[in-house]
């Protein structure tokens, strides 16, 4: 029997002892024994649930069990968490986390004393939740130089942005809907400005490039800006707005950002809608390909988690392999990256848009005055920038149509 200590007992860390007692049988066939949630670390009480018999306040008790051999993080946030794992680690206890703040910010360090000391630090979980990418990046495509990531990477963004889609509302009221519905934080930042999926494209383009990335070097813009209006045009153009995170590398230069895409509808990120989540991957021999889940919930992150726990089980005495450099990998200025962009500017200005930008694709929306939309052609921000500033620009929005 292999004992484990579950941090933090609430959404995911119960999702995690249900699905371990709900698969019992199944985990225990493929691991070779049983997988025994011994510890639970929670500051609360769960008086009633049979989980309080396992409950503790005090890592201590956790730290110093040499029968616990796996530590499953899921508390989030950088601190306790990560004094907490670090120590576990270095006691040569296993570790799996969803936790994508912790994995950005101290992943390289804590994959280091993993490997030195042959355990394994894992968190598949904390970049699509449900969905594998993390394994897959590792496994399946380790053959590939990953040219591209684009990725659907907050549901939380994507059932707002659906919404306003599909049913024409202002972002407000769609923030209040998703809040409502348990979808959105009280404090909703980290989702609507980009914060979560920049720290789950930081950890992707850390492994596809083997250098840790730190996702303040990542420009971040997030979807408080998109107005009903914006949707409006897109739908004259047959596409749709999507939050994505996104790592692109060129010419031995690696870019990466988060921002809002206007894309066509015949792209396969269009059609992901809701909640739902996707991560678009290209290899230079492969091509493209799809992850396409469940980005978030109990049940979905906590079966990734256990995945996890399960491969950590199998490799007691072996370090699977997991890592990247801790030397930094330096960004290209997405700036200098030419794309198209979608602009919208104040007053009927078709003439003049000419003028700065030669041949583009003018768009009219129903009920939509006084103003003048248009596609461009590939351009870079920095110029993009440059031409505009003799408009009163309403709002600039990458465009892959």
């Amino acid at each position: 029997m292999i004992k484990i200590a579950v941090l933090g007992y609430g959404t995911v860390g119960s999702g995690v002892v249900h699905v371990l007692e709900t698969n019992k049988d199944l985990i225990a066939k493929r691991v070779g024994q049983e997988i025994e949630v011994s510890k639970v670390l929670d500051l609360r009480d769960f008086e009633g649930d049979p989980i309080q018999a396992k409950i503790t306040h005090n890592y201590d008790d956790i730290l110093n069990d040499d029968e616990i051999k796996i530590v499953v993080e899921v508390m989030g946030g950088v601190e306790p968490a990560y004094t907490f794992v670090k120590q576990a680690l270095l006691k040569g206890k296993h570790v799996a986390t969803s936790n994508k703040a912790l994995v950005a910010d101290k992943g390289s360090e804590l994959l280091k004393i993993a490997k030195d000391n042959n355990i394994n630090f894992l968190f598949e979980a904390s970049v699509g939740g449900g969905i594998p990418i993390i394994r897959p990046i590792f496994s399946s495509l380790t053959a590939e130089d990953i040219t591209d990531i684009k990725g659907i990477l907050n549901g939380t963004t994507n059932y707002m942005l659906t919404k306003m889609g599909e049913e024409g509302a202002e972002y407000d009221d769609v923030l209040k809907d998703a809040q409502n519905k348990g979808y959105a934080e009280a404090d909703p930042t980290a989702d609507v400005e980009g914060y979560d999926a920049c720290r789950k494209i930081a950890i992707l383009t850390a492994l596809a490039n083997e250098q840790f990335v730190d996702f303040n070097d990542i420009k971040t813009e997030g979807i408080t800006k998109i107005s009903k209006t914006d949707m409006k045009y897109a739908d004259a153009l047959n596409a749709t707005i999507k939050l994505i995170g996104a790592s692109h590398k060129e010419n031995d230069k690696v870019y990466a950002y988060v921002a809002p895409i206007l894309f066509e509808k015949s792209h396969p990120l269009a059609g992901v809608s809701d909640v739902f989540n996707a991560i678009f991957v290209k290899g230079n021999m492969l091509g493209d390909a799809m992850f396409y889940g469940q980005g978030a919930g109990k049940d979905a992150t906590a079966s990734a988690v256990v995945a996890d726990i399960i491969d950590e089980a199998r490799n007691l005495d072996a370090n699977i392999g997991y890592s990247w450099s801790e030397d930094k990998l330096e960004l290209a200025d997405i700036d200098t990256l030419p794309m198209k962009y979608f602009v919208r500017v104040k007053g009927d200005k078709e003439a003049d848009v000419k003028s700065s930008f030669g041949d583009v694709r003018f768009v009219k929306a129903d009920g939509v005055a006084d103003e003048t939309a248009f596609v461009t052609d590939l351009i870079k921000a920095s110029e993009l920038n440059d031409k505009l500033n003799s408009f009163e620009l309403i709002t600039a929005i990458k465009a892959e149509i």
